[in-house]
């Protein structure tokens, strides 16, 4: 699984795969190999393509849990800021959605077990599914 921080400029064959509030939106782009691609885009965000829509969505659940992040400036291999206060779960989630990660390669780095890693991971979906659904319940679009 990968993702590529430049995002697919071709807007013939795309659609939005999943929705959420205050303009966020995952795409489904076809590329020109002919497979579905998930771009995931933000207002003052510079947009990110991944192969897997499950990392897109995970992207997506990160951005909420922090209330908004931009990698513009952080390098090839940094993490921004935001992330990094936030915690271990959501750096830990934010890892996954990076290239040449997966749940074993995290649970190496952090010492644990790979069961560990998947709680951290569910407990920012979580997070995200209950800021999402409040600001929804609060009128926010």
């Amino acid at each position: 699984m990968s993702r590529s921080n430049n995002p697919t400029t071709d807007r013939g064959n795309e659609s939005v795969s999943r929705e959420y509030i205050l303009g966020v939106r995952i795409v489904e782009v076809t590329s020109s190999d002919g497979d579905p691609r998930y771009r995931f885009e933000a207002p003052q965000h510079q947009g990110i393509t991944f192969e897997d829509s499950d990392l897109a969505e995970l992207y997506a659940d990160v951005y909420f849990d922090v209330n908004g992040f931009e990698e513009v400036g952080t390098g090839t291999r940094g993490v921004p800021p935001t992330i990094i206060q936030a915690g271990r779960d959501t750096l830990t989630a934010y890892f996954l959605t990076q290239p040449g990660t997966d749940i074993n390669w995290i649970a190496s780095f952090y010492g644990e077990k790979p069961e560990k890693i998947e709680r951290y991971i569910s407990r920012v979906r979580t997070r995200a599914k209950e800021i999402r659904k409040g600001a929804s319940d609060r009128g926010i679009e």
